[in-house]
């Protein structure tokens, strides 16, 4: 039987996660597809016994992706990051994939418990939901289907969810679950709240004006 969701998950140097996270996803109903890009700490070692698919393949989150799309048989993708955390059984975010029209995505919690992330988490929302722009922290997922249709993922460092988004929302509005995903706050911890909500604006800006995906990695490393 083919499952009704293939969840595609890109990993690189993640063992100290990807056990976790695939541990809440399995179900009768799922394939888990690991693409692991090089890792040096035996993330794929530790995901083999747990995923369908272990892939290796080279680094890069858009080329990771669309190597486990293509050998992916659901109905549905599921593109999630490593070091998410999901918040619910794993059944209610797969009820609410297998529920939606074409695309979507998810809430969004970070792991932080400092009262200004819960500020930043409203803000991001927000701002998805407003422009039907997403990003990988929230778990897009999508149709397989569509996304052949529309060429996968384009192979860019950075902003390769942005760019998707923006090709999805133009053939039908996505679906929004507030269900969250947990994901780390230690961006902003570690750069300091301000300097990275002001980092993040200033690259999103740059890039809707037309600045090098490539450029602007090197700016957010």
């Amino acid at each position: 039987m083919c499952p009704r969701v293939s969840i595609i998950i890109p990993t690189l140097n993640e063992a100290a996660v990807v056990e976790s996270l695939l541990g809440r996803l399995g179900h009768d109903e799922v394939e888990l597809i690991v693409v692991d890009g090089g890792s040096c700490d035996g993330t794929g070692e530790r995901a083999l016994p747990l995923a369908d698919q272990v892939l290796r393949h080279s680094a890069g989150r858009a080329i990771q992706m669309n190597a486990g799309a293509a050998v992916a048989r659901g109905e549905w993708l599921w593109f999630l990051h490593a070091d998410s955390v999901l918040l619910a059984p794993g059944g209610a975010y797969l009820e609410a994939i297998t529920a939606a029209e074409d695309w979507g995505f998810f809430g969004l919690v970070l792991s932080g418990e400092r009262r200004v992330f819960r500020l930043i988490e409203r803000l991001i929302v927000c701002r998805s939901r407003i422009t039907a722009v997403a990003t990988g922290d929230q778990g897009i997922f999508v149709r397989r289907g569509l996304f052949q249709a529309l060429g996968g993922f384009v192979d860019q460092p950075l902003m390769e969810d942005v760019e998707l988004s923006k090709r999805l929302r133009a053939v039908a509005p996505p679906g929004f679950v507030a269900l969250p995903l947990q994901t780390s706050s230690r961006r902003w911890e570690s750069g300091g709240v301000l300097r990275t909500v002001l980092l993040m604006w200033r690259l999103r800006l740059l890039y809707f004006l037309g600045a090098s995906p490539r450029w602007l990695a090197r700016q957010y490393r």
